[in-house]
């Protein structure tokens, strides 16, 4: 990292309060052109808040962002960007790209030039060049292009962004990314839903770029192939510290430094243990000398003085040793962050048939999903791979009876319990509170539920809040919880590791591998994949299954 003045972007003494709680503490980032900067910490910790800081869409307690020169481009791609009825996918992309507000500005100018305003000159200047240097002239051109590289039809232009389809959104928010000329991005958690080809997409995008890149994301294989710097923000001290050298190197050294840093404290505890007990010993055999002076009968003067002398010396010995613990260089016991523990529990054993699903097709507008004919039985572990639209999640639905059935038969076994974290996170969305919410769904009392909320990182404030103001990790942990609350013979996951932050994916990982029960499983998270114990890959296309092998 650089902390050149021509870096492009520079953040010097961010700091950002809430209410009493510090979210950042005087925080220093420098992006320089071609820079990838992996943003990384524990959900929460604020993330969002410094890139939207970076963006000058934070208000600061102090500190201030640079941009070299005044006029460099920054775009900011939201966790959520904001879906409207009154916005169309053209409008989205415009504002996204940021040739919208150009465009805005070099009306106004060409009219400031018409009316003779003084500095119109300089004005329609300035507002041509960012225009120009956004891509504003030929984005039309270049909007079709992408579209049809994506797979994403032209008529889609023209639609409220509130009727695609999920996949669809998440390409147009990879089309708004490819279409962008900024001299900085700033990302937060650009791989959300996106298919495995969008991913490849991205990847190939982002290492292609010659501006400066700060990115916030939680897949693992997306950060080892793109990022040339990790910045890690500590949960403890609000404060950021910075790895060069990739992924991998970030991995390495972090290891190193926590590994050290037990070196030390424990280093420093066994000296000052060792020194602690032998001042408190020396003092205590002081102390037995003067009691055992003043006691004894010893009439030679020269003898008891010499006692005296010795009882003397041991006092000065242990006050040495004292002295001696006050020189040691501290070390504090590294502090240890909060991490999920994540069990679920199983009412028992389903019957050995999960599901028979037999000629299902759903019609959902244009798509259409089968004929299917799937059965599952107990204790398989199924992947569900494909593009984004290819069905995945409507055969969920079809599966768990939450899509209408033109036609076929949906067949659940008798004994089985679901338990699912479904990709929109709707399950405690609402305006009701998370903790009335979360006792709704599972019958447990307030204290009870308060407890196995904080297990996942869920406490004070957090609780009490409307569940329509949670961040989408915050709705994740809690649809975890459900799960850990409620137990389950048959997890259904779509996307689960989304919003999740890197230490939660790992202690997911740990519970699905030991979870004895049958698993249903979408994710585009490759590391995830790789780590999870599978039995049967599905692959969907188009509404079909048109692949279904063992996994090895």
């Amino acid at each position: 990292m650089t902390s050149s003045s021509a870096a492009p972007l520079r953040a010097v003494g961010l700091t950002v309060v809430r209410g009493p709680a510090t979210v950042l503490d005087s925080v220093d980032l420098a992006v320089a052109s071609g820079h990838r900067v992996g943003l990384i910490g524990p959900n929460g910790v604020g993330k969002t808040t410094l890139l939207r800081a970076m963006a000058g869409l934070q208000p600061l307690e102090r500190g201030t962002v640079h941009r070299t020169p005044l006029t460099a481009t920054v775009g900011y791609l939201p966790q959520e960007p904001l879906r409207s009825p009154d916005e169309t996918v053209t409008e989205l992309l415009t504002r996204r790209t940021g040739v919208r507000d150009a465009t805005v500005e070099l009306d106004a100018a060409t009219a400031a030039l018409a009316t003779g305003e003084p500095r119109a000159d300089d004005r329609y200047a300035e507002a041509l060049d960012l225009w120009l240097e956004l891509g504003g002239a030929d984005l039309d051109a270049r909007l079709g292009k992408v579209l049809d590289d994506l797979g994403l039809a032209r008529r889609l232009l023209d639609q409220p962004t509130t009727s695609l389809s999920g996949g669809e959104a998440a390409r147009v928010g990879l089309a708004a990314l490819l279409l962008s000329r900024f001299q900085v991005f700033l990302l937060d958690e650009p791989t959300n839903d996106l298919d495995l080809d969008g991913l490849d997409r991205l990847e190939r995008w982002i290492t292609g770029l010659s501006a400066g890149v700060v990115l916030v994301s939680h897949d693992r294989t997306f950060l080892a192939r793109t990022v040339t710097h990790v910045v890690e923000l500590d949960e403890f001290t609000h404060r950021v510290s910075t790895y060069a050298g990739g992924w991998q190197a970030y991995l390495d050294e972090r290891e190193a430094a926590r590994r050290h840093a037990w070196e030390r404290f424990e280093q420093y505890d066994t000296q000052r243990r060792g020194l602690a007990h032998r001042a408190q010993r020396e003092r205590e055999w002081a102390s037995q000398g003067v009691a055992k002076v003043r006691r004894s009968d010893e009439s030679d003067k020269h003898v008891r003085h010499h006692k005296i002398v010795q009882t003397e010396q041991l006092a000065g010995r242990a006050a040495r040793t004292e002295r001696a613990m006050e020189r040691l260089e501290t070390a504090d016991k590294p502090r240890e962050p909060w991490q999920l523990r994540l069990t679920v529990g199983s009412p028992g054993r389903s019957g050995d048939v999960v599901a028979r699903l037999t000629g299902v097709v759903v019609d959902r507008g244009p798509f259409r999903l089968g004929p299917i004919d799937l059965f599952v039985g107990a204790g398989e572990r199924i992947a569900l791979r494909g593009a984004n639209g290819s069905g995945k999640s409507t055969l969920l639905d079809a599966m768990r009876g939450r899509a209408d059935v033109a036609a076929g038969d949906v067949y659940l076994g008798p004994s089985v319990v679901i338990g699912e974290v479904e990709q929109a996170r709707t399950r405690l969305h609402g305006a009701a509170s998370l903790l009335r919410a979360f006792q709704d769904s599972t019958g447990l009392d307030a204290e009870d539920a308060r407890t196995l909320l904080a297990k996942f990182g869920l406490v004070a404030d957090h609780v009490v809040r409307p569940t329509e103001t949670l961040s989408p990790g915050e709705r994740t942990r809690a649809s975890l919880a459900l799960l850990m609350a409620n137990g389950a013979n048959v997890l259904v996951l779509d996307e689960p590791t989304n919003h999740l932050d890197l230490p939660a994916i790992e202690q997911l990982e740990a519970a699905l591998d030991s979870f004895e029960g049958t698993l249903l499983l979408v994710t585009h998270d490759r590391t995830l994949l790789e780590h999870v114990r599978l039995t049967r890959t599905l692959e969907m296309d188009a509404g079909q299954i048109v692949v279904d092998r063992p996994s090895s």
